[in-house]
C-alpha cells in the first residue's frame, strides 16, 4: 500500500537446535517514517508500524499495523490561547479489522477577530465532534484496510493534511473555524484470522519461494524373496 516496498534490514540468530529464528521474526513490529514509504519529507511526521506476518527466506512480508504521530510535530501545534478538540471512533473494515481512529483539532482565529483568545463554546465543541463521528462513518464505511490506509496517509494539501481530516476542517467552518486538524493515530484493536493468499494479494502475489522444487527419482528396487533363510 506504499510507494517504498523494501524498508530496510532486520537482525535475528540463526536457527539453532530448537531454535527457529522464523519464530523471532514472526509478529515483530517496525516503525517506519511515512516520509520515507512514500518519498515525501512533507509527511515525515507520520510514523508507520509494520508487522511482520510472514517469512520468506531473507524476505519478510509486512502488513499495516498502526499509526502515530511524532511528538515534535504533535507538542508545535498546541498552543496558547486556543481550544484541542479531539473525537475517536471505532470502525470495521470489510476484511474484518477493527480499527480505532483518533482525530485531533484546534482552533482557529476568526477574520478581523480583535479578541486574543479563540476558545470555543461546549455546545461547539459537541457539534464539531458529532461532525467528525460522521464525516469518520461516512469516509470508512464499506472500504477495507488497504483503502482506510490510503485515505489516513494521502496528503490533501501544502500541510500534509489527509483527506477525512481537510473534509472535517471545512465541515466546521461554519460552526467555529478550525486548524492543523489531523487523524492523529490509528489503532488495530482487532485483526481477522491470518490468511496466507490475502498477504501475497497486498504484497502483488509474491511467490512463497525463488527454489522450485524438482521430481525426485526413485532409485530404491525391492529386494527378491529369499527362498530360505
Amino acid at each position: 500500500m506504499f510507494d517504498v516496498r523494501q524498508v530496510g534490514k532486520t537482525l535475528v540468530n540463526r536457527t539453532q537446535g530448537l531454535r527457529n529464528a522464523n519464530d523471532s521474526l514472526n509478529g515483530r513490529v517496525l516503525e517506519v517514517s511515512l516520509g520515507e514509504l512514500s518519498k515525501d519529507e512533507s509527511r515525515a511526521f507520520r510514523k508507520i508500524q509494520l508487522k511482520v506476518d510472514e517469512v520468506q527466506g531473507k524476505n519478510l512480508l509486512t502488513n499495516f499495523y498502526g499509526m502515530d504521530m511524532t511528538s515534535d510535530k504533535l507538542r508545535s501545534m498546541v498552543k496558547k490561547w486556543q481550544t484541542t478538540i479531539e473525537a475517536f471512533v471505532d470502525v470495521k473494515t470489510t476484511d474484518g479489522y477493527l480499527v480505532r481512529l483518533f482525530v485531533i483539532a484546534f482552533t482557529s482565529r476568526r477574520r478581523n477577530q480583535v479578541k486574543k483568545t479563540s476558545y470555543a463554546q461546549s455546545s461547539q465543541i459537541r457539534q464539531i465532534r458529532k461532525k467528525m463521528f460522521e464525516i469518520l462513518g461516512e469516509e470508512t464505511a464499506s472500504c477495507d484496510l488497504k483503502e482506510l490506509v490510503l485515505k489516513v496517509t494521502s496528503s490533501a494539501n501544502k500541510q500534509a493534511q489527509d483527506n477525512i481530516a481537510a473534509r472535517i476542517e471545512k465541515a466546521s467552518q461554519s460552526i467555529y473555524p478550525l486548524q492543523n486538524t489531523y487523524i492523529r493515530k490509528v489503532k488495530i484493536l482487532k485483526a481477522p484470522k491470518f490468511d496466507v493468499s490475502a498477504l501475497l494479494a497486498l504484497h502483488g502475489g509474491a511467490a512463497a519461494s525463488d527454489e522450485v522444487g524438482a521430481k525426485v527419482a526413485k532409485e530404491f528396487v525391492e529386494p527378491a524373496i529369499l527362498e530360505s533363510v
